[in-house]
């Protein structure tokens, strides 16, 4: 059965991120997931770690960090935190960087350094030490008494990161779209890199990143996601688009701004056309987005985790409670 997940970004007071994460719970939810971006949004450490007081089964993830901005130390501390208090109810979902470094200036890690970051992370969580690179000395998690589960998500879009994450992650939080082409294409890149390992995809957790809007009109809901689609096509995709579409691929990627990073009333969302949505988002009538999720759901993914975006000021409630309806009835 595919599971659910809800993606915040903190762009609401951590009280109201509360009140959502116990009405993801409430309602079925596996998995909530935290966007981490300094600049624009509020602490996601400290925004998680409210949350999760009086949830029993939700799971906490981050949607996601990076390990630029949060040194290794940082991050290995917060999570075997975070999964002390929740009971191992956890998920450290990682990137190479994306608006939390854009908006500073500073660059992703290459592929090759995301990998020594996971790498690093894992031996920390078994307690032991690894080297800092700057001064050369050796660090550890020293209140640790044993070992730490705590499974490590990569989100990947472009080819290279999705065969890496296929190897090395334990689950790959996938942002190509909703189209079943991009998916499979996807999933084809993660399962070569999880052969490489001595694996195949159903030893890994695989979630579907998907901005997603419900409305009764199925205008505005195309509206509400434009601004996150131009998000997904600026990076590089598993699949190709149409020429014609290649075109306000190019000029969305010239004008994005990253202070708006998925920001309904961005500029560039109104480049996006509803061809574009159509490909990389869920939105439209429930009756809609219940026929996409089916088409979804055969392509197999284990988990869709609903991005929901409502007009500034409303609240994401109404979308949270309808995608489980929707989701509960497939």
């Amino acid at each position: 059965m595919l599971s659910k997940g809800v993606g915040l970004f903190p762009t609401e007071p951590v009280g109201m991120m509360r009140e959502y994460t116990q009405l993801a719970e409430s309602l079925g939810y596996d998995n909530v997931w935290f966007g981490d971006s300094q600049n624009i949004w509020r602490e996601s450490s400290i925004t998680m770690g409210a949350a999760a007081v009086g949830t029993e089964r939700v799971v906490f993830g981050t949607g996601v960090t990076n390990a630029v901005t949060r040194h290794r130390s940082l991050l290995a501390s917060t999570w075997a935190t975070l999964a002390e208090f929740t009971g191992g109810r956890v998920a450290l979902g990682i990137g190479t960087g994306d608006s939390s470094l854009r908006t500073m200036g500073l660059k992703p890690l290459k592929l090759a350094e995301l990998e020594q970051a996971v790498a690093e992370l894992r031996a920390l969580f078994r307690g032991e030490s690894v080297v800092e690179p700057n001064s050369g000395a050796e660090f550890h998690l020293n209140y640790l008494s044993g070992p730490v589960n705590i499974p490590i998500y990569i989100a990947a879009s472009a080819p290279k990161i999705l065969h890496l994450s296929g190897r090395i992650a334990d689950g790959v939080v996938v942002l190509v779209g909703t189209a079943p082409h991009f998916i499979e294409a996807a999933l084809k890149q993660i399962e070569a890199g999880a052969k490489e390992s001595g694996r195949t995809l159903k030893d890994l957790h695989i979630v579907l990143w998907t901005p997603t809007a419900i409305n009764e009109d199925p205008v505005e809901a195309h509206d509400l996601v434009r601004a996150h689609v131009s998000r997904v096509v600026i990076r590089p995709l598993p699949a190709e688009v149409s020429p014609h579409l290649q075109t306000v691929v190019d000029r969305i990627r010239e004008e994005y701004d990253y202070y708006h990073h998925m920001d309904t009333e961005a500029d560039h969302a109104d480049l996006v056309p509803d061809e574009l949505v159509d490909l990389f988002a869920l939105a439209g009538t429930p009756d809609d987005c219940r026929e996409r999720l089916k088409e979804i759901a055969k392509l197999g993914v284990d988990q869709v985790s609903i991005v929901p975006f409502v007009r500034p000021g409303q609240s994401r409630a109404g979308t949270i409670r309808t995608f489980a309806e929707i989701a509960d009835s497939i």
